[in-house]
């Protein structure tokens, strides 16, 4: 088993935040993250694909194919965006870093699904000392 990966990156703004919570528990829970006015992040995107290589092109995917599929319905949907607002697949879910890498599994595991490689994990950075990694579990 081959696995390769592929970097992509956005940004995007998000406020972490529960209507049901007083402020003061969103910022005890969520600290700078609860600001009303929202705040930025540039994430990278680190997606990992496994399988063997094809006998003729020695790929297991096209990784300008693999950029085009996670751009078009990742990157093009969250980019200059807000997440909490803007996001059609984010909408009424907090958007943390775990809930994003969750959401964007979804997407590619279905757009990947034709061809022969297979979803391994997907690397959300958000800030230097932050980040997540995501294996379907």
């Amino acid at each position: 088993m081959v696995y390769i990966t592929r970097r992509e990156t956005f940004n995007a703004a998000h406020r972490l935040h529960r209507e049901d919570w007083t402020d003061a528990q969103n910022e005890e829970v969520f600290g700078k993250c609860a600001n009303k006015y929202f705040h930025g992040h540039n994430f990278q995107l680190f997606v990992t694909v496994k399988g063997s290589p094809d006998e003729k092109t020695g790929f297991i995917v096209d990784l300008k194919l693999l950029s085009k599929i996670i751009k078009k319905h990742i990157v093009e949907v969250v980019d200059h965006r807000n997440l909490n607002v803007d996001v059609p697949f984010l909408i009424g879910k907090m958007p943390s870093i775990e809930n994003m890498v969750m959401e964007f599994w979804k997407i590619l595991t279905r757009e990947l699904s034709s061809y022969n490689c297979t979803l391994h994990t997907i690397k959300l950075i958000e800030t230097e000392n932050n980040y997540v990694e995501y294996y379907g579990e």
